[in-house]
């Protein structure tokens, strides 16, 4: 296309007429929001003089959907990255102008996340959350429900009386993958020490029971020890790994299956344990990322972060559009997998 690209020319790429360009422009409300979209991506590709004002035409002329969602501390690492890879995902949300009530929690105490929950349901048309179950989570989730408001459960699955959504990993095949890593990695059985965060949490009470289906089923030799419980605590999970360094020497490998890898991997800098020794934890940030590269962590099982908040943006508008019951759908990420080769 020579010169600067003119009216007719984003008609043409468009495959609309210039009457329908020029309404665009200047009534937006009197075109369909598919054609709107369609000459604004239009206009985007052929690099129109005025994007601009089509771009603010057709945001004024969409619908606005007002989600919330609710992570846990946002001085971790992961839920930091997670908060924004999901406002980017909901400015460039193309549907629909999105309006993002995002909220992170330090205070995780069943009492606050319900009141919190509850606070969110105020103020949003649909909402997601992340947290563990209680009683009093569950109350606070049939509360948002029955005033219309569906909830979806990220990362681990809720149950409350009323239909509850999800988007997340499959934990099971998370837990089962963990414990392939350590049967093909593990040049030969010993004991596998598995640390938790919160039993409370689905997502890890899932990840143990994959994980034990698949030594059952393959690695009789092994011997998994009981799980301990990190808190998510970094400083509990160094001193929790510490003392099972210490204290059994036929240990083989630890599997991270909950909050404290940063605290692991403290602690295994302190106590080396030799290149046949087996880590495998979840997420890839600064911490991990130097885990891999050093060799103290041997595999990550990672959300795909911009995928995962695409895909919580685009269930909360759905469920929000087609009433509270779609709050229900269940939508599985495919994780990803990283070691020090792919870093």
């Amino acid at each position: 296309m020579v010169g600067r690209p003119t009216i007719r020319d984003l008609a043409d790429a468009a495959g609309v007429s210039v009457s329908t360009v020029n309404r665009v422009i200047n009534q937006p409300d009197s075109v369909r929001q598919p054609t709107r979209d369609r000459v604004l991506y239009a206009a985007e590709d052929i690099g129109f003089y005025g994007l601009g004002s089509i771009e603010s035409s057709v945001l004024r002329a969409r619908e606005t959907h007002t989600v919330g969602v609710l992570l846990q501390q946002g001085d971790r690492a992961f839920y930091s990255g997670l908060g924004r890879a999901l406002s980017r995902a909901a400015q460039t949300y193309h549907a629909a102008n999105i309006d993002l009530k995002l909220e992170y929690l330090s205070d995780l105490s069943p009492e606050n996340v319900a009141a919190r929950v509850r606070a969110l349901g105020a103020q949003a048309e649909s909402i997601g959350i992340v947290a563990a179950e209680h009683p009093y989570v569950s109350e606070a989730i049939d509360t948002v429900i029955r005033n219309g408001v569906p909830v979806t459960a990220l990362i681990g699955g809720l149950s409350a009386q009323n239909d509850v959504g999800f988007v997340g990993l499959d934990s099971w095949k998370v837990g089962r993958t963990a414990a392939w890593a350590f049967h093909k990695l593990c040049h030969e059985p010993g004991e596998i020490a598995i640390l938790l965060g919160n039993p409370r949490y689905r997502n890890q009470e899932l990840n143990e029971t994959g994980f034990r289906s698949y030594f059952r089923e393959h690695c009789a030799g092994f011997t998994l020890l009981e799980p301990r419980s990190t808190l998510e605590s970094l400083a509990i999970a160094k001193e929790l790994t510490l003392d099972i360094l210490d204290t059994h020497p036929n240990l083989k490998g630890l599997f991270i299956s909950g909050g404290g890898v940063t605290g692991v991997l403290e602690a295994l800098r302190q106590r080396p344990q030799g290149p046949n020794f087996v880590t495998v934890g979840y997420e890839l940030f600064a911490a991990t990322r130097t885990g891999l590269i050093d060799g103290n962590l041997t595999m990550a099982i990672c959300h795909p972060l911009e995928t995962f908040a695409r895909q919580i943006i685009s269930q909360l508008v759905d469920a929000k559009k087609n009433e509270v019951k779609s709050g229900a759908n269940t939508n599985y990420l495919n994780f990803e997998i990283y070691t020090s080769e792919n870093v």
